[in-house]
């Protein structure tokens, strides 16, 4: 049933983006002629046309940069992204029609308008269908059905995973295994009645979990599925190692899998956030030089010694660098492996108050400039830290494959402080492996509108002593 429904749902998503796109052509129209006063040196037909060639332009786009595949399980900002790829592919292809065909009488400006607004257009139905097919699904409506093949933990933990994303619209109906089924889930035999089991009830998904138990009947279950013209997707046993995009290569014809699909290992993405990275801490160290002078003065006069607070921190690929704050302490042999507490005696009370608004924090936009930080990204830590962790955290290490930043994805879901070190190297390698350049502007709006409300936890933070 979930078919023919997904094929009447593209049908209507794909029209309302045609429909969306000639909007936007005709607003942008309205905006740039009529509302701004300009003067149209084209008949006003032709640009209907051009408004019913934007709706079905903007629909083959979107299916070329794969819109209309089902979204059920991809994040909201990598639509976004692609969206902005969408939009951008086609005004710079409307430009140069424009140009090939000799249309100077056209608008120019009219067509970035018509590019805004048919961004904001498609991204507002997006989010607005997400919305209500999570609240639908999680009703238990436009369920996808899932035969379960395999057992033991990992089946266990699919089926609690699927049972905490009930927006999913997964539903588990039964479970193909030798020996006992997880609990809850009805066994509806063994491998060999797959066959059988899969022309009877017609799951729209298989799910083998492959264990090194059921290794040896992979290539089986695969056939079978192959025969019956079932859907099957693998969870491998060592799937906690695998990011949630993994990357694949081709090597001769056969494919090899990466661990980890790092998007900033792109020179395109590299070279953007280092573009916003450089103009940002730029433009905020020129808004706050006035803050900078007076913050450098009452350091001076709080206490005997330097203004600046210069520490060795880890950054990206190991390399040590020096991160510079404001001293918030008074000078002690305590810098390098203590931690500082709400309530540490070698605090001086200005250095307790510019740790309140996080001024101290402000000379690192120094850090950005030279390449050693960014403006979003893990945070840095000491070499003593580093040392301890990446002996007792799983995948600590990985989080020094990118740039470390000044505020981050773990610091806006409020693992900062004395918080679980494991959460926060989980938000961090989730932030590493779907990193887009939305995903900075939005942890970067969180960071501006919360950390008024993380005052205590951040005269809390588990970082070495600043003195």
């Amino acid at each position: 049933m979930i078919k023919e429904n997904q094929r009447l749902f593209n049908q209507l998503h794909t029209l309302s983006d045609g429909v969306i796109a000639a909007i936007a052509m005709v607003l942008a129209y309205l905006i740039r002629f009529p509302l701004l006063g300009g003067q149209a040196s084209f008949p006003v037909s032709g640009y209907l046309w051009l408004a019913v060639f934007a709706g079905g332009f903007t629909m083959l786009l979107c299916a070329a940069f794969g819109l209309y595949v089902s979204q059920r399980t991809r994040h909201l900002h990598r639509e976004a992204q692609t969206l902005l790829a969408v939009v951008f592919t086609e005004v710079l292809l409307l430009f140069a029609a424009f140009f090939v065909f000799r249309l100077e009488q056209m608008s120019r400006w009219m067509l970035v308008l018509q590019g805004v607004l048919l961004y904001i257009g498609l991204l507002l139905k997006r989010i607005v269908l997400r919305l209500t097919l999570r609240s639908y699904r999680a009703r238990g409506f436009n369920l996808k059905h899932i035969l379960l093949i395999g057992d033991g933990a990992l089946t266990l933990e699919y089926l609690t995973r699927v049972k905490e994303n009930p927006s999913l619209g997964l539903h588990v109906f039964g479970c193909v295994t030798e020996g006992a089924p997880p609990e809850g889930i009805k066994r509806l035999g063994g491998y060999s009645d797959l066959e059988e089991i899969l022309n009877e009830h017609k799951p729209d998904e298989a799910v083998l979990c492959i264990t090194p138990g059921n290794f040896a009947d992979t290539d089986a279950v695969i056939a079978v599925c192959e025969k019956c013209g079932i859907k099957l997707s693998l969870l491998p046993y060592y799937a906690h190692y695998l990011s949630s995009a993994p990357q694949i290569d081709d090597v001769g014809g056969l494919p090899l899998i990466g661990l980890r699909r790092i998007p900033l290992d792109n020179l395109g993405n590299a070279f953007l956030k280092r573009s916003v990275d450089i103009i940002g801490s730029f433009a905020l160290l020129i808004l706050t030089s006035p803050l900078l002078l007076v913050t450098a003065i009452g350091v001076k006069i709080s206490s005997p010694g330097p203004i600046l607070f210069a520490q060795e921190r880890v950054g990206r690929d190991q390399k040590p660098f020096r991160m510079y704050k404001f001293r918030s302490m008074r000078i002690n042999d305590r810098s390098e492996s203590g931690w500082s507490s709400r309530t540490d005696s070698r605090r001086t009370p200005f250095g307790s108050f510019i740790r309140k608004f996080s001024i101290d924090e402000l000379p690192q936009f120094v850090n950005v400039l030279l390449g050693d930080m960014s403006l979003v990204g893990p945070r840095p830590e000491v070499p003593y830290f580093v040392e301890r962790f990446r002996e007792e955290i799983p995948r600590y290490m990985v989080k020094h494959q990118v740039r470390p930043g000044i505020t981050g994805w773990a610091q806006v879901n409020g693992w900062r402080g004395d918080t679980s070190i494991r959460r926060r190297i989980e938000c961090d390698i989730y932030y590493i492996e779907n990193w887009s350049i939305f995903f900075d502007l939005k942890i970067l709006f969180l960071t501006l509108t919360k950390f008024m409300n993380d005052e205590e936890l951040k005269n809390q933070q588990p970082e070495a002593d600043d003195t």
